[in-house]
């Protein structure tokens, strides 16, 4: 198992999963349980990673992703749930929150873009998945507002990383796209740019970072405490999945986030 670790402030950890060795579309480390990939193999690369953070696997919560808005905050009462009801809870959900200890929240993506927060002030901990969908929906500028109104949390005791995902370079997409952006409110001079196609003409590529970037700004999070790893994985897709190379039948990422 090798891991991708990010610096989020004293008294939390937070990583993305790396391929490591294996061969085909699972090939490596894969905790994803809706993705394809055969149960044993994802038991197997839950056990590991528990094993690694110290955890029992009740405590690493992965939600089943839906490209919608919603958020979940983890408590003590989700955690005493039998496990059919923790995941009816967790279906459809894009977004979880946490201030409980010991417990490691994140989300799976291959190209989306994984975000990870934490307000070392008190103790508060998010992970999001921001797809391009949900980043025109909003869902990072939600999921801060659910940490303000639930803890009374502040952007400028927060903490962020971006975390791998598709860059501008690779991530084009149609005008149809590009007009739901702009529609929503985005800079589209600060996260659109057009790029030359094969047969001589263009087409429109969107910064998913940049955009989620600004996103946690507008929530009062200092440029300074956005971390922005820089990594695509549809270029560098031999140590990250990207469902874009190796379509949605492969393994995802794992970026999580954990109080200690």
């Amino acid at each position: 198992m090798k891991l991708l670790e990010y610096n989020t402030g004293n008294r939390a950890r937070a990583f993305s999963t790396m391929r490591g060795e294996g061969s085909g579309n699972y090939g490596g480390f894969n905790i994803t349980h809706y993705c394809g990939d055969t149960a044993k193999h994802v038991a197997a690369c839950r056990r590991e990673l528990c094993s690694y953070l110290g955890i029992d696997d009740s405590r690493l919560i992965l939600p089943r992703q839906t490209h919608g808005t919603n958020c979940l905050n983890i408590d003590d009462s989700f955690i005493q749930l039998p496990g059919d009801e923790r995941s009816t809870l967790l279906h459809g959900v894009d977004a979880v929150i946490t201030a409980l200890k010991g417990v490691c929240i994140g989300v799976s993506t291959a190209d989306c873009i994984p975000v990870l927060i934490h307000d070392s002030k008190r103790g508060v901990i998010a992970a999001i998945h921001a797809g391009w969908r949900g980043t025109v929906a909003g869902i990072t500028a939600k999921c801060i507002k659910e940490m303000q109104s639930t803890y009374g949390c502040e952007g400028r005791d927060i903490r962020a990383v971006i975390a791998p995902g598709i860059s501008i370079d690779s991530f084009e997409v149609g005008d149809e796209v590009y007009e739901e952006f702009a529609a929503a409110g985005f800079p589209m001079e600060r996260i659109a740019k057009r790029y030359p196609t094969a047969d001589g003409g263009e087409k429109w590529h969107i910064d998913l970072w940049e955009a989620n970037s600004l996103a946690l700004q507008q929530c009062g999070i200092e440029r300074e405490s956005i971390e922005v790893a820089g990594i695509c994985t549809f270029k560098q897709h031999g140590d990250f999945f990207s469902a874009r190379r190796l379509g949605i039948n492969s393994g995802r990422i794992f970026s999580g986030i954990m109080v200690v």
